[in-house]
């Protein structure tokens, strides 16, 4: 039925949880697994505080090395199960967007990610990546909470 997937991290513990799902999902169906995480560019005006210390050079590994860690725990948790896995970094100010391209690209036939769950005005106020990737996919998408 699905035969390559696409699991989206951040590298927070919620996101390592759809990481096992989508590994044993994969696992048990013969699917291979391309694990993605996605990381803002620098941005010369900005207001986030970790923009603000660096410049874009020092953001760049910063960022870098964060995505290089989320998708080595990642891709450990794959190997555990014994999912075949392979793992992308890309820099996006839109990260929805970013995993739908990849997702589209790479003609994997599922997105995995995970959700916090919230709801009502919440999930209005946050608009979460995956309510996002829910809203605008044509690929099914396996949301894990």
């Amino acid at each position: 039925m699905y035969r390559n997937i696409l699991i989206a991290t951040d590298g927070s513990s919620l996101s390592a949880r759809a990481v096992e799902h989508g590994a044993n999902l994969a696992k048990a169906l013969g699917a291979t697994v391309l694990l993605l995480t996605v990381t803002e560019r620098f941005h010369l005006f900005a207001v986030d505080a970790d923009q603000l210390e660096e410049t874009p050079t020092s953001f760049r590994e910063h960022m870098q090395k964060q995505a290089e860690r989320t998708l080595a725990e990642a891709a450990e948790i794959a190997a555990r199960i014994g999912a075949d896995a392979t793992t992308v970094h890309l820099e996006d100010d839109v990260p929805y967007q970013a995993i739908i391209r990849t997702a589209e690209s790479q003609r994997s036939d599922l997105i995995v990610m995970a959700s916090h769950g919230r709801g009502g005005v919440s999930a209005l106020l946050l608009g979460s990546e995956t309510m996002k990737v829910l809203s605008h996919s044509k690929i099914p998408v396996l949301v894990v909470r």
